[in-house]
């Protein structure tokens, strides 16, 4: 390639290109301004890009503007700092005067995508038909001393003669082919647009032979899957060669010609970073659809085998859409709806429960989130693992969307997240606000303005936001998927210890630990004759039950409490209580959980250095001295010393949650907190009632033992389950009541209020 002269090269430099290679051509001089220029860019790749992720690698993927409009985003490469691209991309641009903005951010999960440096490339610098490698040495505007590693492009500056029109067409054509993988912000100029095209159903059954990892000759395996940034983990089997998982795992189709799913098998190990036992990858194109395919699968880089059932499935109606295009306003479309999910069709296709429609309307005193006083907000509504976006509305504190989103609902027990973020130009999203709605609240073509609330929905935050939503559903259908296994979220964070959240944890356990033994010392009470009148009461209803008892008492028992509390509630006398002490409990966490999302993730040292903060933080809180004296004797392994210790608090945390989880949600059965599961236990209660009562006790033990010992004989790669924990599993918890709580509109927050919820 030619070579121009130095001082062409030290004006590249200064406007922030590195031109690759020599060249030799005189400079050609300018021609007069056309109408119009195209732009062809090839990225090609990343050179030792910057580590955002805590595993020592990042996602990257490209951003380019012009005059702060995208106008380009990149595929994401996951796991790699030196990432090849390789895309093609034509701009039509009207002046040479507004640089190509480039920005490079690492991808995660939730929107929280981390900064990972930008950098201009001066459009009047490049000469014309020609095609020039770039390097774009990547900075921080915040700290430009750091060195965030640099890409790699091929330019070509072409000016666009004759009829604008023309041109226009022709990138209206190209921008078809390079806009594959363009973010849903750019939505709106779609009239409507499918976001997948089928779904991979994963059953992970077993693996056998493994390679031993530990010194006992076993292994603790876990599988982790991955296609493109979707992520699931499994559960971890103790002490084995040959695990049994039986757990399932659901994923997006987007590509037409399928895709690969790759899949990596671990070793968990306490105290120190987990052992990698192999590989494997499912080439989804070899698979035909609509078929369960049983795979084999050897693992690379290891020993063992995986063995896997997929199945491809066409993906039902997942939509974005303009508020003037939407189906349940047609009346045709709405009926058809209607019959699609009537009770005449309640054993057709189980998995479709029904359809939710959210018209997202506009949003009203949002926070300020940047330095001129106003916001680029942009709106998410996600249900489960489907994910839809808005476009964003620039320099505005009260936006208008006017979008409608509609979802297919696999568990009407779902609930449906709406949040808002601010669009920022260097960093990643800023948060505004959240709701969470349950699907079973939603009253249906009612247009409501709801406080948004802070990020874990323990309190409020600025700003308020219209929505539109309709749910239609069959019963039969949304009561029988209740008693299968609940979706699993993808991989979004890793626990985190918290003293606030350990202190609650424990609180619950305490408060249904208290209420057993208050419930234990009324009945010994009882016994002690400190009520003659309650005792004597007592006596006579034990021996009348004692004399009368049959099986079928049991479950009848248990629907009294439930006619008790229902007849109770119907009367105005509310027996849910519990509420506003799990608010009080909660009120004071809102600070500890947000955090600045502006700040790029911290290098190796710093998290050390917070890793420091946190250990130190538990020690003068919980006078764990003999840790300390442990870490200051062997500051070789004190970062493995370090996670030890995280593992045992998180798993400690973890077990405290779901053990007060169970005892709330039971309670909260009884209390017709949700009414469809209190009604849908009122059901199972009465039938199995109903059984016992008809049929011998011996024909009932028969049949279950009967199934147990066949189950797997006629389907050996069943996925067990236990019908009971999965109902519970769909019943909220007190602390998901507070969360799912809808908040009362506050005109005149008070100040020290307004500072805490908005504490940017």
């Amino acid at each position: 390639m030619p070579t121009h002269g130095l001082s062409n090269r030290e004006e590249r430099e200064m406007r922030g290109i590195n031109i690759v290679g020599p060249s030799n051509a005189e400079p050609t001089p300018g021609p007069p301004s056309p109408a119009m220029y195209q732009l062809d860019i090839i990225l090609k790749k990343g050179n030792n890009l910057a580590i955002r992720d805590r595993t020592g690698t990042s996602d990257p993927y490209v951003k380019f503007k012009i005059a702060g409009k995208e106008v380009f985003r990149s595929k994401t490469i996951h796991k790699n700092l030196n990432p090849v691209w390789d895309e093609r991309v034509s701009l039509l641009v009207e002046t040479l005067k507004d640089p190509l903005y480039v920005k490079v951010f690492d991808y995660d999960f939730g929107l929280q995508d981390d900064f990972m440096g930008s950098a201009y490339l001066h459009l009047e610098s490049l000469e014309h038909h020609r095609t020039l490698d770039v390097t774009l040495d990547l900075k921080d505007p915040q700290y430009p001393e750091h060195n965030l590693g640099s890409l790699e492009l091929a330019v070509t500056l072409s000016p666009k003669e004759g009829d604008v029109r023309d041109a226009t067409m022709l990138l209206r054509r190209n921008w078809k082919r390079s806009s594959k993988y363009q973010s849903m912000r750019l939505s709106d100029v779609h009239r409507k647009a499918q976001l997948w095209r089928g779904i991979v159903s994963i059953s992970l059954i077993e693996g056998r032979e493994l390679q031993p990892m530990d010194n006992n000759g076993l292994s603790d395996p876990y599988v982790k899957f991955r296609m493109g940034h979707q992520k699931y983990k499994s559960k971890t089997i103790p002490k084995t060669l040959n695990p049994q998982w039986r757990e399932q795992f659901d994923f997006h189709l987007y590509e037409e010609q399928g895709g690969f799913v790759d899949i990596t098998l671990w070793d968990k190990d306490a105290g120190k970073k987990d052992d990698f036992m192999g590989r494997c990858t499912i080439d989804l194109s070899l698979l035909s659809k609509e078929h369960t395919h049983k795979l084999e699968l050897p693992l690379e880089e290891g020993e063992g085998v995986l063995v896997l059932l997929v199945t491809l499935t066409a993906s039902a109606a997942v939509s974005i859409s303009d508020l003037s295009v939407n189906m349940l306003d047609d009346p045709h479309e709405r009926h058809q709806i209607m019959q699609r999910y009537s009770m005449w069709r309640s054993f057709h296709n189980l998995k479709d429960v029904g359809v939710v429609q959210v018209k997202v309307i506009r949003a009203e005193g949002l926070m300020a989130a940047d330095v001129t006083g106003k916001s680029d907000p942009f709106c998410v509504v996600e249900l489960s693992n489907d994910r839809l976006q808005t476009h964003t509305v620039y320099k505005n504190l009260n936006p208008e969307w006017n979008k409608v989103f509609t979802f297919n609902v696999k568990d009407i027990h779902s609930v449906l997240e709406v949040t808002v973020y601010d669009e920022d130009r260097d960093r990643s999203a800023d948060f505004l606000g959240k709701v969470a709605i349950p699907l079973l609240n939603i009253q249906n073509g009612e247009r409501k303005a709801y406080v948004l609330k802070s990020k874990e929905l323990t309190g409020p935050t600025k700003g308020v936001i219209f929505l539109e939503i309709d749910v239609i559903f069959n019963a039969v259908k949304a009561g029988l998927r209740t008693l299968i296994p609940i979706e699993q979220k993808y991989i979004e964070e890793e626990p985190r210890v918290s003293k606030q959240l350990l202190l609650r944890n424990f609180n619950r356990v305490r408060r249904c630990i208290m209420f057993l033994i208050n419930t234990g010392c009324y009945i010994n009470s009882c016994f002690e004759w400190e009520s003659p009148q309650r005792s004597i009461c007592a006596l006579v209803l034990f021996v009348l039950f004692v004399w009368n008892f049959e099986l079928y008492m049991i479950p009848l028992a248990l629907l009294l409490p439930l006619a008790w509390n229902y007849i109770l509630i119907a009367s105005g006398k509310d027996t849910r209580q519990d509420v506003q002490a799990m608010e009080d409990l909660m009120e004071d966490e809102d600070e500890d959980f947000d955090k600045d999302d502006k700040d790029p993730k911290p290098g190796p040292w710093e998290d050390s250095r917070d890793k420091n903060h946190i250990l130190e933080d538990m020690l003068a809180s919980w006078h764990f001295e003999w840790i300390r004296a442990m870490v200051d004797s062997e500051r070789k392994g004190f970062m493995n010393k370090l996670y030890a210790i995280q593992d045992v608090c998180i798993s400690v945390q973890n077990a405290l949650d779901e053990v007060a989880s169970y005892g709330e949600r039971i309670k909260n059965t009884f209390n017709w907190t949700v009414p469809f599961l209190s009604w849908l236990a009122i059901v199972a209660l009465g039938l199995a009632t109903t059984i016992i009562y008809f049929i011998p006790l011996r024909y009932i033990v028969l049949a279950w033992g009967v199934n147990k010992f066949t189950k797997k004989l006629r389907d050996p790669y069943t996925i067990d389950n236990n019908e009971l924990l999965d109902f519970l599993s769909r019943v909220p918890s007190d602390v998901q009541v507070v969360q799912y709580r809808e908040l009362k509109l506050d005109p005149n927050p008070s100040p020290n209020k307004r500072k805490k919820n908005n504490p940017g």
